[in-house]
């Protein structure tokens, strides 16, 4: 049974890994604390998204044998797109990454903070551990500390839910579609958009297609991708019900964070559920500082030419956890190159899953195995929520609209 199971957590851990960061358990916590439960159904739209949209990844990266940045190249025709393709992806992704890493590695420290108090040598800590994990040689047991980590998380949070003892009603309430005030815009594009996340369809292909040869099981790929996008879903879920308790609690403390959300459950539920939060935290900030750097040394690779085990490739991924450590010790935030990566993660996703659609539409590349009636109308559904999702983007950098 347990060897079953196994089969099903391989890459697309790492994908969930990646996602559930502090910048998603931020994001989460606003929209709960703020909206209550008004804005789950919309993160239930954004875990389907992740699903169909990392499944037509993994499912190029198995037939193709290649990265998505290496299928881009060998199957886009026109050679204007290309270029503009890969010049978004070295900003959105290498240059990007290096911005949000700095982030990552201050939400686990910020996790550790809540055990042993504010001490500026976490960081450093947490890089190490980060550089030390992806050292490890073996691909399988550094998705097996992966997949520990994800599932740790899973633990943490539930077990919070349970103290707490939230209403169902509530909660079936807020799965509800329903329409979207105004005011609560810039909400729910940001749950979208903090679960659907470019860089990782880079490295769901990748890691796919150096695991997984072109006669593996495509049915068990599904499976593995829906377990795992489903299980950060989960905990992205669980975070907004939380911080959606707390406001049913009411209190006149503010909540900007998951440590803030933490400490008021700590005052009507005891220190366990601070303790509880900041071991998720840790584990959701150790992760996306692993995850982040790994796949923009995979599109190094792929966009560069060079091979796995090439030092440029191990470079890149060191080379971003040092520079997020030195920013995150700094306290200094990179500003114009966070907006930056903002306006090409803007412009990529759309056109990443037009292009996803229209590659696993193709037989040429993907064989038999092309998308079904379902799946292209679940991508279109998709693709227009990505337009409107990279519009609210670019106008929270440019301003063109209120």
């Amino acid at each position: 049974m347990m060897s079953k199971l196994k089969k099903y957590f391989g890459p697309s851990m790492l994908v969930t890994a990646a996602f559930i960061g502090p910048g998603t358990l931020t994001v989460c916590t606003i929209a709960g604390y703020e909206l209550g439960y008004r804005l789950l159904w919309v993160l239930l739209f954004a875990i389907l998204s992740t699903v169909v949209l990392q499944e037509m990844s993994a499912r190029i990266g198995l037939k193709t044998q290649q990265g998505l940045a290496e299928a881009l190249q060998s199957y886009i025709p026109n050679k204007l797109i290309r270029i503009i393709i890969l010049v978004l992806l070295v900003t959105a992704i290498l240059i990007g990454n290096t911005a949000y890493e700095s982030g990552n590695i201050a939400g686990a420290s910020l996790g550790l903070s809540g055990f042993f108090g504010e001490t500026w040598w976490f960081a450093i800590l947490v890089g190490l551990l980060a550089i030390g994990l992806l050292s490890i040689p073996s691909i399988r047991y550094f998705q097996f500390i992966i997949s520990s980590i994800v599932l740790l998380m899973v633990c943490c949070f539930l077990i919070a839910v349970c103290m707490i003892a939230p209403s169902w009603t509530d909660i079936l309430s807020g799965m509800k579609p329903s329409s979207i005030p105004r005011d609560d815009i810039f909400n729910a594009v940001a749950l979208v958009g903090t679960t659907v996340v470019p860089y990782n369809l880079f490295l769901h292909a990748s890691l796919v297609s150096e695991k997984y040869d072109q006669d593996y099981s495509l049915r068990d790929l599904r499976i593995e991708n829906i377990i795992a996008v489903s299980l950060g879903g989960l905990i992205s879920m669980m975070i907004l019900i939380l911080a959606a308790e707390v406001n049913h609690i009411g209190s006149s403390n503010e909540v900007r964070s998951i440590l803030d959300l933490a400490d008021l459950l700590g005052m009507s539920f005891g220190k366990g559920s601070i303790i509880i939060i900041s071991i998720g935290l840790i584990a959701a900030g150790l992760s996306s500082a692993i995850t982040a750097p790994l796949a923009a040394a995979y599109v190094g690779k792929e966009v560069f030419g060079f091979s796995r085990n090439a030092w440029s490739f191990q470079w890149i991924w060191i080379g971003i956890i040092v520079v997020g450590v030195i920013v995150s010790l700094s306290g200094y935030r990179p500003i114009l190159i966070i907006k930056l990566a903002q306006v090409a993660n803007g412009v990529i996703l759309p056109l990443l899953a037009a292009i996803l659609i229209w590659m696993t539409n193709q037989k040429s590349i993907v064989g038999k195995d092309t998308n079904g009636i379902l799946y292209n109308i679940l991508g279109v559904v998709v693709l227009t929520v990505t337009i409107f999702i990279s519009l609210r983007a670019l106008n929270h950098v440019f301003s063109f609209y209120n």
